[in-house]
């Protein structure tokens, strides 16, 4: 009788857990994807896409995944990812769906979903850097603070600002200098915090003029220390030196290649092309150093290489492209494989 208890335990178990297993992804194609179609020379390809854990390799514990079949919860999936960084064989999403931070170490395998300290929820994650020491910098336009998520931490840290923010958004970390720089978009203007959280410095103003906001929100620093700005309603992109000086803008209203209607994550590869996320256009549209337009990726769908509103962007050394397919609530991993263009 006991024998037969538990054989029927193990197998209700192994039902359970079975039922509860994510579906396979369907990956169609196998045909490599690439930008530009042929016959021109291709200069991106198509890399993978990520929703969980399992997609990367990380297997959840047996109690989890039967904790997801009895009470149909599955936390470890991106709901609405909104930016992305990664470093080395972890990579961060900040997602406001799940109010928190997934954590993806794909080196150990292991999984996190990281909220404030003491378990408070982050209510709308939306900016994402890389620190000097494997921290990660996280800003939350609603709670109007940024966060810090040390190394192997199970919680993000708020830090301690010498000027309150209105709305951050944007966020780029200067290892260089230990320079935090922070968009803070309901008041239309670059903060720049040294590491112990005083405020450095500042530019911008609401405007249309050179070196002038309207709602900035993502902004990229190059390892040369150029900045780019997502201006939002003005349309267009601003680039600036070190010192937040301006230094040349492009972009405009309007609904052909180039124009920037909804532009939202901005990023370079190793070769100083730049790349623009844009929403409504649900593709990337890239550009070279002088902000000549050269190529558009993606368009609205659920296939591989198709968006649904995306937002962040992140380019690693690598030039690995990662891309917050927001509302297919996925991560798309893209390639640079081009050369100087």
């Amino acid at each position: 009788m006991t024998l037969g208890i538990r054989a029927s335990a193990a197998f209700f178990l192994a039902l359970a857990l079975s039922a509860c297993a994510p579906p396979a992804q369907t990956v169609g194609d196998k045909t490599p994807l690439v930008w530009p179609a042929a016959p021109d020379a291709p200069r991106i390809t198509f890399v993978k896409a990520f929703s969980r854990p399992d997609d990367l390799g990380i297997s959840r514990g047996m109690f989890q995944r039967l904790a997801d079949a009895l009470f149909g919860h599955d936390e470890s999936r991106l709901v609405r990812p909104m930016a992305v960084v990664a470093a080395g064989d972890i990579i961060y999403v900040a997602d406001p769906g799940a109010k928190g931070v997934h954590r993806f170490d794909q080196k150990n395998g292991r999984y996190d979903l990281i909220h404030a300290t003491g378990g408070t929820a982050l209510v709308s994650p939306v900016g994402l850097a890389l620190g000097d020491a494997g921290e990660v910098y996280v800003s939350d336009s609603a709670l109007a603070q940024v966060f810090v998520i040390r190394s192997s931490a199970k919680e993000a840290t708020p830090l301690s600002l010498g000027s309150p923010l209105v709305q951050p958004t944007g966020i780029a970390f200067d290892a260089a200098k230990g320079r935090l720089f922070v968009v803070d978009t309901g008041a239309h203007r670059v903060n720049v915090f040294s590491r112990d959280g005083s405020l450095e410095s500042s530019f911008g103003q609401r405007g249309t003029a050179e070196g002038e906001f309207n709602y900035p929100t993502l902004i990229w620093r190059t390892p040369q220390g150029r900045l780019y700005v997502t201006d939002s309603l003005n349309f267009r992109i601003q680039s600036f030196d070190a010192s937040g000086r301006f230094m040349a803008k492009f972009g405009g209203l309007g609904d052909g290649t180039g124009d920037l209607p909804r532009q939202k994550g901005v990023a370079t590869d190793g070769y100083g092309h730049i790349y623009v996320v844009d929403s409504l256009f649900h593709a990337i549209q890239i550009f070279d150093d002088t902000g000549r337009f050269l190529l558009s990726v993606g368009g609205l769908g659920q296939e591989r290489g198709e968006f649904r509103l995306p937002t962040g962007l992140f380019i690693g050394p690598d030039d690995k492209i990662y891309v917050a397919d927001s509302f297919n609530g996925r991560v798309q991993v893209l390639r640079y494989i081009g050369g100087a263009t």
